[in-house]
């Protein structure tokens, strides 16, 4: 019966994408505009389009956002940096009605907002010399979003602004952060830090869909069969979420994933549906389910002389929280209904860091609202606010001289 419910889900996914590309999923990066387009439009949010190219070459897509109606005591518009989490795009932050989703609560309240969008997510732009069809596109894990794009976002907004960032991350928008932050060359491009439902220790996450992929090792099973790519929209991945609700009761997919969600309209999740749930790698939900089983927050696991090739060692790495300066102001919220941020495996984060951060704790929070709830503005957005506002000093600290300004690329 569940694996029929599954079905049902996805048919109707599949309905509300056939409305919007009526090629296909596949064609529609090709043949649809951009974020600022797609989703912004009608708002009355201005918003611009970038692209960030790393190091190791993807092109990311970043928007910029800024209400129609500036405040007139609003001198300077402090960036801030808004990453997803997985299976989630730049979009998830401007889902929801103004005064609702956090996007449209910080462009009015004075911030330069600039929405990131991860490696192989629908509204980034590909890779310099791979197209998403070459298996080296997507060989990748959370381990090259903390070495490469966190670094090069920062890096380019804070050329395009002359001033520090602060960075808000949801679920793997912290792993990332945090293990991007135990850089001092990051940590110093960064005002301060909000991590929504943080994550680092996974070992006590209670999702019985995820526990269960883990568990089976469906990640590795996929790879064996030669795919690269997951995607829920697709064959294989349907497959693959068939395979995992075999063992267990997924008639309410959502909860069974990320536990129950208190507060978000449900009526709004077709028109979620139009945007999410966005691309990953196998390799990167392989590493996810290695830090599940072994209870680390290391690198990527390549066996024995896969380890010795990439890190002159047997085991991967781990990473250090203690390395996070405590010069770096840190907020974190959190819900008891998390079944992937558990408060236990959050609490071990925090003691592990040298300064104590900021901590607002909603009993009533799953996974997802701390994202979608209507109610997310006085439950926590506003703590946040007040938080980067106690920071605004450090905007200016330290800023050397700019020496390039990017171009937009509408």
């Amino acid at each position: 019966m569940a694996t029929n419910i599954f079905h049902l889900q996805f048919a109707t996914v599949v309905l509300v994408l056939t409305a919007i590309c009526a090629d296909g999923w596949e064609s529609c990066p090709k043949k649809e505009k951009g974020m600022c387009s797609m989703v912004l439009d009608g708002t009355g949010y201005a918003c611009r389009e970038y692209t960030v190219e790393t190091e190791d070459g993807f092109l990311l897509g970043l928007q910029r956002i800024s209400p129609a109606i500036e405040r007139s005591n609003v001198t300077k518009r402090l960036p801030v940096v808004l990453q997803h989490g997985l299976l989630q795009g730049g979009d998830n932050w401007v889902l929801n009605f103004p005064g609702q989703s956090l996007g449209f609560i910080l462009a009015d309240e004075g911030f330069d907002v600039w929405i990131a969008n991860g490696r192989g997510t629908r509204w980034s732009h590909g890779h310099r010399r791979y197209s998403k069809h070459d298996r080296r596109y997507w060989d990748w894990t959370w381990d090259e979003l903390a070495q490469y794009d966190l670094p090069a976002l920062f890096e380019f907004i804070m050329t395009a602004t002359g001033s520090k960032v602060f960075y808000v991350g949801h679920s793997q928008g912290t792993i990332t952060g945090l293990a991007s932050f135990t850089h001092q060359a990051v940590t110093d491009m960064l005002a301060a830090a909000a991590l929504l439902s943080p994550i680092s220790y996974l070992d006590h996450i209670s999702s019985k869909f995820i526990n269960n992929a883990a568990l089976y090792h469906i990640d590795i099973l996929v790879k064996s069969m030669g795919f690269r790519e997951f995607n829920v929209r697709n064959e294989v991945g349907v497959q693959l979420m068939d395979r995992v609700c075999q063992e267990i009761d997924c008639r309410d997919l959502l909860a069974t994933i990320t536990g129950p969600n208190c507060c978000f309209n449900r009526t709004r999740i077709p028109y979620y549906l139009q945007f999410e749930p966005h691309s990953t790698s196998l390799k990167n939900l392989a590493h996810l389910a290695q830090m599940i089983r072994r209870g680390t927050f290391c690198k990527y696991d390549y066996g024995y002389l896969g380890n010795l090739q990439h890190y002159q060692s047997l085991f991967p790495p781990a990473y250090d929280l203690t390395a996070i300066p405590r010069s770096l102001p840190l907020w974190m919220a959190y819900g008891d209904n998390d079944a992937l941020a558990d408060p236990v495996d959050v609490l071990r984060t925090v003691k592990q860091l040298r300064r104590k951060p900021e901590i607002v704790v909603l009993p009533d929070y799953g996974h997802l609202d701390f994202i979608f709830s209507i109610n997310a503005k006085g439950d926590l957005y506003d703590s946040m606010i007040a938080f980067f506002r106690s920071h605004a000093d450090r905007c200016e600290q330290d800023i050397t001289q700019v020496t390039r300004v990017p171009e937009s690329s509408v």
